[in-house]
């Protein structure tokens, strides 16, 4: 083969490495978390372009994100899963909230974690529901996916301080579910949230 020709050849590789690198940086993403995924946890990555029909995702640890199927919890089966109908909010258990595009748990929202991992422990007779929500940026199977690591770091943290896993159950809304419709972001910042509610058991 003569010389321009593997010349040629080298300079085409390289040019199309170049464009599948600069394709690959386009996509979101998202900072990793300060609590981890739970071992065996598969990678969880939106897919589809533009917004999709709204959806919502039940999960329970160590699941991955699909609108509307039922999860089993921990030890459990799908048709023993309670249903989010069945949980209230309860005034000792408190919201905490996320920066844009991330799942970390924030020091403050650390502290109410605390508490509301003290409240859950002095209460063990309730099941727990943790809601993960996103704001309006984004896809909506991005923001079912970010939505359910919210849901899971807050997890967690908590099941860090003592609580049990198996009292837990996790859904993801994205975006579909706001605390707040106005375009700015004070009120972006209310929607990036995990919400917790309680059943007994």
């Amino acid at each position: 083969m003569p010389p321009f020709r593997v010349i040629d050849i080298a300079v085409l590789s390289l040019v199309l490495v170049s464009l599948v690198a600069a394709g690959c940086a386009k996509r979101p993403a998202t900072a990793t978390t300060a609590a981890p995924a739970p071992a065996g946890q598969a990678a969880t990555t939106p897919t589809g372009p533009g917004r999709g029909a709204p959806a919502v995702t039940a999960t329970t640890p160590g699941s991955t994100v699909t609108p509307g199927a039922p999860v089993a919890p921990p030890g459990g089966t799908p048709a023993t899963r309670p249903s989010p109908r069945e949980f209230v909010s309860v005034p000792g258990v408190k919201d905490i909230h996320f920066d844009f595009d991330r799942y970390d748990i924030r020091p403050d929202d650390a502290r109410i974690l605390d508490e509301n991992s003290r409240w859950m422990r002095a209460n063990p007779g309730y099941l727990v529901l943790i809601e993960g929500h996103a704001d309006e940026r984004g896809t909506n199977e991005y923001n079912l996916a970010l939505g359910e690591r919210r849901a899971k770091a807050a997890l967690n943290y908590l099941v860090a301080q003592g609580v049990p896993a198996a009292r837990f159950t996790l859904i993801s809304y994205g975006e579909e579910r706001p605390a707040c419709r106005e375009r700015a972001e004070t009120c972006w910042a209310r929607n990036r949230r995990a919400h917790f509610l309680v059943k007994a058991q």
